[in-house]
């Protein structure tokens, strides 16, 4: 079962222009700069955009098809989807909002604010605050109920934008996992976040300029990104691990040293361009070292990606005159190093 969607969307000086792109099961991630058509793309497969031409099909069946005069409405679709400026109703509690869509699909009241309960306890929102208007909680508890309403009629289809952008650092490793965990066939993660795509996604689509610029596997697109944006976004590496203090320890042992403090399970992210390579271990006691092994180089122009295996896999850039300089083949054992003041750690 696939989302399957060829067609164009037409603004007045902007078009949204995918050709035969098919979504298939998991998480896929959709990712790109500012204006690339990522919320547009989003909005389609729920249907409050219509397609100009082509065609958008859906488990198997025609949801948009101008040329056919076939266009089945948001409401009828078996699509749910959290917006960036989420869209609670205002004039609903917090429950009725998150038991809404499961009222309008025939569920009796009592059964359907029990479902959005259970769903309201796992997102983390207190029972306290389920009789109250969506103004009267904070951003990262709309965020929460935003993601419960999506959820609560169990759709085919689940697409959520940025969806942990107001959600404080407590509750994201929580959502996440919930987002994981969605039972949705297809979930399309519209997001900016490289912890985001590593942890949660099994496909990626890069939109640039409005179309699409790669798709494929997290790592095939990793390895042709298609884009300028796209080659320093996913050159961000990721590395999970558990902090006490300023010192992370990574799952293969290896220790970090980081410039901020946190406590328990953290990701460490760094950009790819902030990993140096030597042949000798660096001095200096403010740089993190390790001994890695080289596993390829992609050379692109003047610049040479290499991806490193050993206590992390990470990649690095370097120009290629460092890397012919360095010598650096498959198969090399070789330093690498990257600053404390270059380590970002997120909850």
């Amino acid at each position: 079962m696939t989302v399957a969607l060829d067609g164009r969307v037409v603004r007045s000086d902007w078009m949204l222009r995918i050709d035969s792109l098919e979504i298939e099961e998991g998480v896929t991630a959709v990712v790109g700069a500012n204006g690339s058509g990522k919320t547009t793309l989003g909005r389609t497969v729920a249907g409050l955009d219509r397609l100009a031409s082509g065609r958008l099909v859906i488990a198997g069946s025609v949801v948009d098809d101008p040329a056919a005069g076939v266009f089945v409405p948001a409401h009828q679709r078996s699509v749910g989807m959290v917006f960036q400026d989420l869209r609670l109703f205002g004039h609903l509690r917090v429950v009725d909002n998150v038991a809404f869509g499961l009222r309008r699909t025939g569920s009796e009241r009592t059964a359907a604010r029990r479902r959005a309960g259970d769903l309201l306890e796992r997102v983390g929102v207190d029972s306290g605050v389920w009789s109250k208007r969506p103004v009267a909680l904070s951003g990262g508890q709309r965020q929460r109920v935003a993601i419960a309403r999506a959820l609560a009629p169990e759709p085919e289809v689940l697409i959520v934008d940025e969806p942990l952008a107001s959600v404080d650092s407590s509750g994201r490793a929580d959502l996440r996992a919930l987002i994981g965990e969605s039972p949705a066939r297809h979930t399309l993660l519209i997001t900016h976040d490289p912890v985001d795509v590593a942890t949660l996604a099994d496909e990626m689509v890069v939109l640039d300029g409005g179309a699409v610029a790669s798709r494929g596997s997290v790592a095939e697109v990793t390895a042709s990104p298609g884009c300028e944006w796209a080659a320093t976004f996913l050159g961000a590496n990721v590395v999970q691990g558990h902090a006490q203090g300023t010192s992370v320890t990574t799952g293969t042992g290896l220790v970090l040293t980081v410039a901020s403090e946190a406590d328990g399970p953290v990701y460490v992210t760094f950009p790819a361009h902030a990993v140096t390579l030597h042949h000798d271990r660096p001095a200096g006691s403010a740089r993190n070292a390790w001994r890695a092994e080289l596993e390829r180089v992609d050379i692109d122009g003047e610049r040479a990606r290499v991806h490193l295996g050993g206590p992390l896999a990470v990649r690095a850039d370097v120009t290629r005159r460092s890397a012919d300089e360095l010598e650096l083949r498959p198969g090399l054992n070789i330093w690498a190093s990257v600053k404390a003041t270059e380590l970002t750690v997120v909850i």
